[in-house]
């Protein structure tokens, strides 16, 4: 029987962000993860969001919205304190949560105003949940011996349970695949630098980062919308960033998606949709991107659940359909142009 031997993961970059278009609306969301009280004491969530409006000539725009919230979360992922400002209400119900999907459910049924209203403050709420699954990483390009220390820390059979639980939960950890193979993957998935996120030609395309010492960790997202009058399309361009701190000042990247998307104007109707694998873990990875011409016809307001629906855990990538799931905003954003012409 032949084996197949895959080429290596993308490990490129696509940063930093283009210089913001004219007559566009740019939305940035980020989460940084740093680790206050030490390794295995709560960790802290800053999360940012901004709605920036660039003019038709391009250059310096406006602020329309923005939004930021503080987090801790304890080694359990339990929400143990949160504030933000704007505040919305409510928010003070998610101590005592779980980051995971019950807290994406809970958000849904206790701050429904955030998702139907399109806040910015919603999508880094709602990555919380990613966001803690995978920024114990960061702690991996501190130590040399991050995973033997991690597990550690386990109760016995705790590690083994951990990755049965992986198994089939996506693409790219399906039965069989490197990522979870007893080998492991051939290559290192931390080799790949992230870049800067900031364009230098473009100081205000990106809102600004909280600082703090030692590991840290960042989820960020870029969402740039305009509207085609003349074609009747709203033209989409964004972009998804796992990273973490080097101890060297840089930073690397484990999971890097870009998007082009084209959706109708009129009905919000997703009429083209190009990903791009730019870094990701394991060898297998890349194949997901296939599968998301299954939400060609889907209206954008609905995506999350067609997201839910058409690529749950092997049919999709986790980190994938997170930056499908943005999508879901558009049409806000697409409004914003549509009040300022």
């Amino acid at each position: 029987m032949a084996t197949t031997t895959l080429p290596p993961p993308p490990r490129k970059t696509a940063n930093p962000a283009p210089v913001r278009p004219g007559l566009s609306i740019r939305r940035t969301c980020s989460i940084d993860v740093s680790w206050p009280q030490g390794e295995t004491g709560d960790r802290l969530f800053v999360g940012r969001a901004r709605d920036y409006l660039t003019p038709a000539g391009g250059g310096a725009g406006k602020v329309l919205d923005q939004a930021e919230y503080r987090a801790t979360l304890a080694q359990d992922k339990t929400i143990t304190s949160v504030s933000a400002e704007p505040a919305p209400p409510k928010l003070d119900q998610l101590v005592g949560v779980r980051g995971g999907n019950h807290l994406r459910l809970f958000i849904k049924e206790v701050m429904p105003e955030l998702i139907s209203e399109g806040m910015p403050i919603y999508l880094v709420l709602d990555d919380i949940s990613g966001t803690a699954l995978v920024s114990a990483f960061a702690w991996s390009q501190w130590h040399d011996d991050w995973a033997e220390r991690l597990r550690d820390r386990m109760e016995p059979g705790e590690f083994e349970r951990l990755m049965s639980d992986r198994v089939n939960i996506c693409w790219g950890l399906q039965e069989g695949n490197s990522g979870v193979s007893p080998d492991g993957p051939s290559r290192n998935v931390a080799e790949a630098d992230a870049g800067e996120l900031r364009n230098p030609a473009d100081p205000e395309g990106w809102h600004a980062f909280p600082e703090s010492d030692g590991p840290g960790f960042r989820r960020a997202r870029r969402i740039d919308v305009s509207r085609d009058e003349a074609s009747g399309l709203i033209r989409i361009d964004a972009a998804f960033q796992d990273s973490a701190k080097r101890k060297d000042g840089g930073r690397v990247a484990i999971h890097e998606y870009c998007l082009s998307a084209t959706a109708d104007l009129a009905s919000g109707e997703l009429l083209s949709i190009e990903p791009e694998a730019r870094i990701l873990p394991f060898s297998e990875c890349p194949g997901a991107v296939h599968n998301t011409q299954r939400l060609i016809g889907s209206r954008l307001p609905a995506i999350r659940d067609e997201v839910l629906a058409q690529l749950r855990g092997p049919e999709g990538c986790t980190h994938l359909n997170d930056a499908l799931r943005a999508l879901a905003d558009v049409p806000k954003l697409a409004d914003y142009l549509a009040q300022d012409a």
